[in-house]
């Protein structure tokens, strides 16, 4: 109708937020509409203006999904630019939501667990809770699981509704903190529902579903139920190209072993492997990076306490933050933090991050140099 009556401003934003919509079905599909509102907001020079971030928000949002990680950073930085959150809370949750996304896929876990709390924070803002706020926690809890803060990850899910505690995407948060204690028979039996369709919940979280069902299978021994759980995960994947899951819980292993059993998927499976760094596989299938080069060891290991407050010193969280994150003394934290310093001889935080990295204590940072 905007576009019969010759208004583009409406015909945008309805493209915009029309995007939003359609990305719950396909992420192809909102990245289509997305396109389209940028395109018609080029036209005619309105690529600055404040409006245009939801669909920057969605295209990014929609390219992550699918695994370009540099696409989707880079309109996700388009609509930091643009957005006014005070406007546009909602539109400013979502970015958010986006941007932690972003920092699981390249498995900095406490970077997204600080941007899930900024969306938070903006989204107790609103009048009426937010689409994206129960996927925001389940992401958030399975960043705190490969974090190792499986505690609070278990205080968390007791203190949630029994309605949210059962959906699909919470179903998934308990599964991972399952296979992190070592239980994989209690992570197949969350994932039930969501596998046999009894909890509707979004294609992605089906996937990941599907993902965290092979780690557990494999686990007990069935690789016949976990080579099914993988073929199920790809058949899923192939049509949108959602590809996110796998970067969260990537199995490379279990994937290069369906290729060798199934040319079915090989294509596919390449993909994917291209999308993975460098990574070793640890304890109940939770993947850690793997350090580059052969950097010294430290001739006084860090403590479990100070290996807790190193995973948050990259992010921009201050100490008392960090202590309220790991109910902790600031005085303790500031503490860790002296000690993680002395040990690998830095002379403050940022140079103890870099350190860190440089013996696999730590992610890789993301960022060009």
């Amino acid at each position: 109708m905007a576009r019969r009556i010759r208004r583009p401003y409406l015909e945008l934003t309805a493209l915009a937020h029309g995007a939003e919509l359609a990305a719950l079905r396909s992420y192809t599909r909102g990245a289509q509409r997305s396109k389209q509102a940028i395109d018609l907001a080029s036209l005619h020079g309105w690529s600055d203006e404040p409006f245009v971030a939801v669909a920057y928000t969605v295209l990014g949002g929609a390219m992550i999904s699918q695994g370009r990680l540099a696409e989707g950073e880079r309109w996700l930085g388009h609509a930091a630019r643009t957005l006014r959150p005070d406007v546009e809370p909602a539109v400013g949750v979502h970015l958010h939501y986006a941007r932690g996304g972003l920092e699981m896929a390249r498995g900095r876990h406490a970077e997204a667990i600080a941007t899930f709390r900024a969306a938070r924070q903006l989204a107790e803002t609103l009048v009426t809770p937010h689409t994206l706020a129960t996927p925001m926690r389940a992401h958030m809890l399975q960043a705190l699981v490969l974090l190792g803060e499986t505690g609070q990850v278990e205080r968390s899910l007791a203190e949630l509704n029994p309605g949210e505690r059962e959906g699909g995407e919470m179903r998934n948060a308990i599964a991972l903190l399952r296979l992190a204690q070592r239980d994989p028979l209690a992570a197949t039996a969350a994932l039930a529902p969501v596998l046999d369709g009894s909890v509707r919940v979004h294609l992605m979280w089906v996937v990941a579903a599907a993902l965290l069902e092979a780690i557990a299978r494999d686990e007990l021994g069935d690789p016949v139920a976990a080579e099914r759980a993988i073929e199920h995960a790809l058949d899923l994947a192939e049509p949108d190209l959602v590809f996110f899951p796998f970067l969260t819980h990537p199995v490379p292993v279990l994937l290069e072993r369906h290729v060798r059993d199934c040319a079915k998927h090989a294509a596919l499976v390449a993909e994917i492997l291209g999308l993975l760094p460098a990574r070793d596989e640890g304890p109940a299938g939770v993947i850690t990076r793997r350090a580059g080069g052969s950097a010294p060891r430290l001739a006084e290991p860090l403590s479990q306490g100070e290996t807790r407050v190193l995973r948050y010193l990259p992010t921009n969280l201050s100490a008392p933050e960090i202590a309220r994150e790991l109910s902790l003394s600031v005085n303790t934290v500031r503490t860790h933090i002296r000690h993680v310093c002395g040990k690998l001889g830095a002379h403050g935080r940022t140079e103890a991050v870099t350190q860190a990295r440089a013996r696999g204590l730590l992610a890789p940072s993301s960022r060009a140099p």
